[in-house]
């Protein structure tokens, strides 16, 4: 579908994830599996817990022993033996004996339940138990949370800290993942000059090639090569072909994606006939490029060409590369979480366009419909300038404004999607 003459977001979208593929499955050691993407669905190896164990540092009992205790009339047990964690020990003891047990420690079989050392005089070797705990208190019970062969986690998901722990405990020491996707960035402009260096008229602190690679590294892809180039259609190719020398399966190119009479980009690639250059309907980003790179009998590259005025480049990573990059991992939701807003204040609109106004979430105690959603405002008060790189830098998320809404004002609904960490 399109706008006019404009495409829509969604339809170039749907473009770029139609060409990516996920990567072939690598096998990876736990330890260093953590952000990667699962690959195949897992499930336990292990009942998890393991065994029966203690919950509490305490005294491993016959409840029928107990079921009387109370303050005013304890009950005196001997302790007959003691069991730790990671002991091997299955004592067995009777009526009116007990077994010290520590927090992890495999419940004796001749136990039904654990009394903690807190409802106790401590006392040794005879205990004296002043609560009852009900039948089976205090008791890990073997499988209580998964049996083996329960599914643990499927495949398309992120490994966090708490996920690489789980499956280590059901029992892997190996899982298969999507190997990170290796990625080349490229900055173009004769303006450029590196960061810190004394500017003459006319030049601009090179930010965009930072910009681009640190969003490549939050969505978890590799950074395999970084360049400034000027308008120059030779050097361009030069840095391309040092990109894909360096490994890169995907190169993101900003600036010079316009109708300009120096827009090195479409000058470069658009005689190759292998990338589209595409209009969108967007507000900022609208100049956007993508399609293939051959190179002899090498697998094409995807590239990307994004302008280059930074909140648009900004905003065209995350409308369109990083959703291509998850789906190489193999991500199950390509998208940044989005969540229901409201806006704090009013603002402008393009006409018949996507807009993507950088936003600040305001404090958590000033919310709405009983705290259900957060206040927003822009960013900066600016606008939505793809220039104002400033405000970029203040942004929680991006309110996505569509296409058919003419004013945004305070106090209206708006979808925003989420990018601080």
């Amino acid at each position: 579908m399109s706008t006019g003459d404009l495409d829509t977001v969604d339809a170039h979208v749907a473009r770029v994830l139609a060409a990516m593929h996920p990567l072939a499955p690598v096998e990876l050691p736990l330890a260093d599996a953590h952000g990667h993407v699962l690959a195949v669905d897992v499930r336990s190896r292990l009942d998890i817990p393991v065994f029966d164990n203690s919950a509490m540092d305490g005294y491993a009992v016959q409840h029928a022993d107990v079921a009387a205790a109370s303050t005013d009339r304890p009950v005196a047990l001997r302790i007959v033996a003691e069991v730790a964690a990671g002991s091997a020990d299955d004592p067995l003891f009777g009526a009116g004996e007990a077994v010290r047990i520590m927090t992890g420690a495999p419940m004796p079989s001749s136990a039904d339940a654990v009394v903690p050392v807190e409802h106790t005089d401590a006392g040794h070797p005879v205990v004296t138990v002043s609560t009852s705990p009900r039948p089976g208190a205090h008791v890990r019970r073997a499988g209580e949370d998964l049996r083996a062969g329960d599914a643990v986690l499927s495949a398309g998901v992120r490994l966090t800290a708490a996920r690489v722990s789980a499956l280590a405990a059901a029992g892997l020491a190996h899982v298969a993942v999507r190997r990170a996707p290796r990625v080349g960035v490229i900055s173009t402009g004769s303006e450029l000059v590196a960061p810190g260096h004394p500017l003459e008229r006319g030049q601009i602190p090179e930010s965009n090639s930072l910009l681009l690679a640190g969003l490549v590294r939050e969505a978890c892809a590799d950074i395999v090569h970084v360049a400034t180039v000027p308008d120059d259609e030779a050097a361009l190719l030069a840095e391309l072909a040092r990109g894909l020398d360096a490994g890169a399966e995907v190169i993101v190119l900003s600036g010079g994606v316009s109708v300009g009479a120096h827009d090195v980009v479409k000058a470069t690639l658009a005689p190759l006939g292998t990338v589209g250059f595409h209009r969108i309907a967007m507000q900022p980003g609208k100049p956007q490029a993508f399609g293939m790179l051959h190179r002899g009998d090498d697998p094409p590259t995807p590239v990307f060409g994004l302008p280059g005025n930074p909140v648009s480049t900004a905003v065209s990573f995350e409308a369109f590369v990083r959703p291509a990059l998850m789906r190489l991992q193999g991500a199950l939701d390509v998208q940044r979480p989005r969540i229901a807003a409201i806006a704090a204040e009013g603002w402008r609109v393009p006409s018949a366009r996507v807009q993507f106004m950088p936003v600040v979430l305001l404090d958590a105690d000033d919310l709405v419909d009983a705290g259900s959603r957060p206040l927003v405002r822009p960013a900066t008060r600016g606008g939505a300038g793809s220039h104002l790189v400033g405000g970029l830098a203040a942004a929680d998320g991006y309110a996505i404004v569509p296409a058919d809404v003419d004013e945004v004002r305070g106090g209206d609904p708006v979808t925003v999607m989420l990018v601080a960490s």
